[in-house]
């Protein structure tokens, strides 16, 4: 009969020299990027080395445990990197053209005609939804910010309403859908299948963001926060924003294409696979499946959206390679940072986190949902990056994977609602140590008492939704995309 958590740590039957280990990476990480703001790549590299030092001291290995951390430490960097980086690098490619090009422009705009001006919150929630799949949130925040605030200064009202859509939308998609750097780091450290993360990533976000959307509608009538100049944009202006010609813009279409068609084919590839065969479908399997390859998709994308930067900035090869040197120079410190996350994260796999964690949740009925949630949460609110809290987390449960997998031990569900429930983990409780707070704080001119209320409790709501759902659904659909 397994024995219970409590019985366990009496009896002194588990090693609890793993949890040592995990405490003094994490701890490192809080204080070295939290308060001594030492930058996150250089942080995460020596917290794996850290945590793999310390692992190789407690098991008295013959070699000297720190060289041979420091070795495994750069093996897991350049493996990680390996995965990632070309991803990472077009979607920073895609997102500036996106933005310079007047695609993004096109594509909100095309959402407000669609939904409306007094409906204008679902266009604002849509775009940023749609827009953070590739953007990074602090570029699709300081794009749409500006048209909400030309939207509530036409309009008279609903600025939190407007703001809140915005921020709902964008936080979402940011940490719930690859390819941007958390999610899909997470994916590659759970061995998850993109098409189907990216799919049920979308659907997941979709009884989230209603809710952010409504508690944004309640925020702004008790509120009651009027639009005011902040440090980065005077009502003065918002009326040119209103008023750009549209002629200038791509056709939506065109615009949405360079995000639309990677997702497309990705998820066209992965699903094919399931429900046809290469004998079934010949030469059209093989073509699909190079196609939906994920490095193959994304670079599509890129040669689109490349292609309308320079029709529509009109740029010669010169000027437009030219101006592809700043998301490539934005991606490299990102795919640097993921790189090092990924080198601490695999560490802590091997530090044997992930079998004492399932020796002491045996037989307790603890749910592995709820804690890579609660993981997830407690590393953003310690020390305010996502990014950073995603990566812990996925090392951590990577391990207890591992783990189930080499005892022929099953979770029950299947593993991306652990993806899932690191996601909306990650967006929990974000607040004055979190890049994110101040840019909303400083775009929008709110106070930081406002942005409490405002940014820090909605996303808060959207991970406890976002997790309820998850412990919901595991058990009404517990293999979404099969066996």
């Amino acid at each position: 009969m397994p024995l219970s958590l409590p019985v366990l740590i009496a009896a002194g039957a588990t090693d609890l020299t793993p949890f040592l280990v995990l405490f003094a990476g994490i701890a490192f990480v809080v204080i070295a990027i939290g308060y001594l703001r030492i930058h996150p790549f250089i942080s995460l590299v020596i917290a794996a080395v850290l945590v793999g030092s310390l692992s190789n001291l407690f098991a008295k290995t013959e070699s000297n445990p720190i060289t041979s951390a420091i070795g495994e430490t750069m093996r897991q960097l350049g493996n990680t990197a390996g995965g990632i980086a070309w991803i990472i690098a077009l979607a920073a490619i895609i997102g500036l053209c996106l933005m310079e090009s007047g695609a993004a422009d096109r594509i909100v705009r095309c959402m407000i005609k669609v939904f409306g001006e007094e409906r204008a919150g679902y266009a604002m929630l849509a775009s940023a939804f749609f827009l953070s799949i590739p953007v990074f949130f602090d570029t699709v925040f300081y794009l749409i910010v500006p048209l909400a605030q030309a939207l509530a200064y036409r309009l008279g009202r609903h600025y939190v309403y407007f703001i809140v859509a915005v921020c709902t939308g964008a936080a979402i998609t940011h940490s719930l859908v690859p390819p941007t750097p958390g999610p899909l780091l997470v994916v590659e450290s759970l061995g998850l299948n993109l098409g189907h993360t990216i799919v049920g990533g979308i659907t997941l976000g979709i009884l989230p963001a209603i809710v952010g959307l409504r508690l944004g509608k309640a925020l702004d009538a008790k509120l009651g926060i009027q639009l005011r100049d902040s440090g980065m944009l005077h009502t003065a202006d918002l009326k040119e924003i209103t008023e750009k010609d549209l002629s200038e813009l791509p056709g939506f279409l065109m615009a949405a294409l360079p995000v639309a068609l990677p997702v497309l084919l990705i998820a066209s590839s992965s699903f094919m696979g399931e429900f046809s065969s290469q004998e079934s479908l010949g030469l059209i399997f093989t073509v699909i499946e190079v196609l939906g390859q994920k490095h193959v998709a994304m670079f599509i994308g890129a040669l689109i959206a490349i292609s309308l930067l320079a029709r529509y900035r009109k740029l010669d090869k010169r000027s437009l390679w030219k101006a592809l040197e700043s998301p490539l120079g934005t991606a490299g410190t990102i795919i640097l940072i993921t790189a090092a996350g990924g080198a601490f994260g695999g560490m802590i796999r091997q530090s044997g986190i992930g079998e004492t964690i399932t020796e002491l949740t045996e037989g307790s009925g603890f749910s592995f949902i709820l804690l890579a949630w609660l993981v997830a949460a407690v590393m953003k609110v310690a020390q305010g990056s996502s990014t950073t809290s995603m990566i812990t987390t996925s090392g951590i449960m990577a391990g207890i994977l591992a783990t189930l997998s080499a005892t022929g031990a099953s979770l029950g569900f299947d593993p991306f609602y652990i993806f899932a429930a690191i996601a909306f983990g990650a967006m929990f409780g974000s607040w004055m140590n979190d890049s994110g707070f101040w840019i909303v704080c400083k775009m929008t001119g709110f106070t930081e008492s406002e942005t409490l209320k405002t940014w820090t409790l909605s996303v808060s709501v959207i991970s406890l939704t976002g997790l309820v759902q998850l412990l919901v659904l595991s058990h009404v659909v517990a293999y979404p995309f099969g066996r």
